[in-house]
């Protein structure tokens, strides 16, 4: 897959943010990460081929079919040590390991059934791994990662010899410490354990009464914990059943590492199709949450640009309250200037071409409708919002004039270009000119290019020149409330003094 769309063309239209509102539907952490990870690609075969999938995963789950994967853990840290000869992973880690199995299993289940009908799904499956594996882990390790007394005989063995010898050795301990005068043992006193060895509390002041190693003492100095001498040997024969049991425990261990270790690739491969999945299947909500329809696609250069029922990503709330927008062009028709007042929706309409473009070509439906055609376009430009740097000493109107020259340099007819309030921050009339030169010098290279202005000069432009449309955003003159309504050839009025007037402006002034 070709990435060529700049990241601060990407982050003009705000990009991230539409991804953000694409990941909210992924089921895992690693599903949304995957998600936000999208770029656009300039690769019209894989672009194709990507809608197309989603465009089937949305009609399974439109059929009752859910296909997102059960939630899995993220194993790459654990795949990465498990292809290590010799490594021994431990419990936990084996259990996750685990439930990635059981995940694939069924979740690739679910996708294997529904690709009977709709074939082109099998790309969001993996092979299987054998059941087995997954069966011997379940055996072994209980549901916390801890290795079952069963895992091996060897180790119900050890650990039946570590219960006796326990209880053998607490007894006698207790036996020394009920034997103890109550004045000289702490009240409640009990036997417990201090830098793994059992011991009995001791008041410090009889301290002669029991011989022994003192292996810790209170806060308050005055209680000793004492190793009896004579349970010594017996808490050296518990060490030693110990050390047996862990040896074994790290034997069942190693042979469930070793097993796994023989299909790293496949365990690999079905995290990562997981992963996948669940990005595919966000991108599937995503679209039926938005009522969006799989767009069809056209190459550069001299591609049609068709957008039915379009609508800005992030301002989408529901399908009866969205304003959509109808954008035609014509053959021949590469330049769209819309035009109109403050707050009508200019900005908004301008960054909603860029991410419905951006989104498609990332595999993500956009919220379109029915009979949508979008260039697979080769680079975005985007000069949106006000460019002024303090850091690089650039006025808003130089930082524009540098976003335009990079626009120059790169745009082609491949490109798609836009501008929002071209021509501003200078005087009207030489920056009047300017914009018209430069829309006319991309016009006249095919580039496609929705641009916005206030500037009456430009709006002229469109009668004289070929290839340039004007277009507006309805605004109700009686309310002078915008509408929001995209109207293709009719440039729209800025109604400043109207809009002056409404907010109480001096009659006189």
């Amino acid at each position: 897959m070709t990435v060529a769309f700049a990241a601060p063309a990407l982050a003009a239209i705000e990009f991230p943010a539409a991804l953000e509102s694409v990941a909210e539907h992924a089921v895992t952490g690693l599903g949304a990460d995957w998600v936000r990870a999208l770029r656009p690609s300039i690769d019209a075969f894989w672009v194709n081929e990507e809608l197309a999938l989603v465009a089937d995963v949305a009609a399974r789950f439109a059929d009752g079919d859910d296909l997102r994967p059960d939630a899995f853990p993220d194993v790459s840290s654990y795949l990465g040590r498990l292809r290590l000869e010799g490594s021994v992973l431990d419990g936990p880690e084996l259990l996750a390991l685990g439930r990635l199995l059981t995940a694939a299993r069924l979740s690739f289940g679910r996708v294997n059934r529904a690709a009977r009908e709709a074939p082109r799904l099998q790309a969001l499956s993996a092979p299987p791994l054998p059941r087995d594996i997954e069966d011997r882990l379940e055996a072994a390790l209980e549901p916390d990662g801890a290795v079952k007394d069963g895992a091996s005989p060897a180790l119900a063995r050890a650990r039946r010899e570590v219960r006796e010898v326990r209880a053998r050795l607490v007894a006698h301990l207790q036996k020394i410490l009920d034997g103890l005068a109550e004045r000289h043992r702490p009240q409640d006193a009990e036997v417990t354990v201090r830098g793994g060895r059992y011991v009995i509390p001791v008041r410090r002041d009889v301290r002669s009464r029991v011989a022994g190693i003192v292996h810790d003492e209170s806060g308050t100095h005055a209680t000793l914990f004492v190793e009896p001498t004579e349970t010594i040997e017996h808490g050296n024969r518990f060490r030693e059943v110990m050390a047996e049991e862990a040896r074994e425990v790290t034997r069942v261990l190693r042979a469930l590492t070793a097993g796994l270790r023989e299909h790293a690739d496949g365990l690999d491969a079905a995290f990562r199709q997981l992963v996948v999945l669940d990005g595919t299947c966000a991108k599937a909500r995503y679209a039926q949450a938005r009522l969006a329809v799989r767009p069809a696609l056209a190459e550069p250069p001299q591609a049609r640009l068709v957008i039915k029922g379009g609508a800005h990503p992030l301002l989408f709330v529901s399908a009866a309250s969205a304003v959509t927008f109808d954008l035609a062009l014509e053959p021949g028709e590469r330049t769209v200037l819309v035009s109109g007042p403050n707050t009508g929706g200019k900005t908004v309409l301008v960054k909603a071409v860029g991410l419905i473009a951006a989104l498609a070509q990332s595999g993500v439906i956009p919220p379109v409708g029915e009979g949508t055609v979008l260039p697979v376009f080769t680079a975005l430009f985007a000069d949106i919002g006000d460019r002024q740097s303090i850091r690089e000493s650039l006025s808003t109107f130089s930082a524009h004039l540098a976003a335009l020259r990079t626009i120059l340099e790169g745009a082609d007819a491949g490109s798609l270009v836009l501008l929002d309030e071209i021509g501003s921050g200078t005087d009207p009339a030489e920056g009047g000119a300017l914009a018209a030169a430069v829309l006319r010098a991309l016009t006249a290279r095919g580039t496609l290019t929705v641009a916005t202005t206030h500037l009456g000069a430009l709006k002229r432009l469109a009668e004289v020149e070929r290839g340039i449309v004007n277009a507006s955003l309805q605004f109700d003159a009686v309310t002078l409330t915008p509408t929001y309504r995209f109207v293709k050839g009719l440039p729209g009025r800025s109604y400043a003094l109207a809009i002056a007037r409404n907010l109480g402006v001096d009659e006189a002034v």
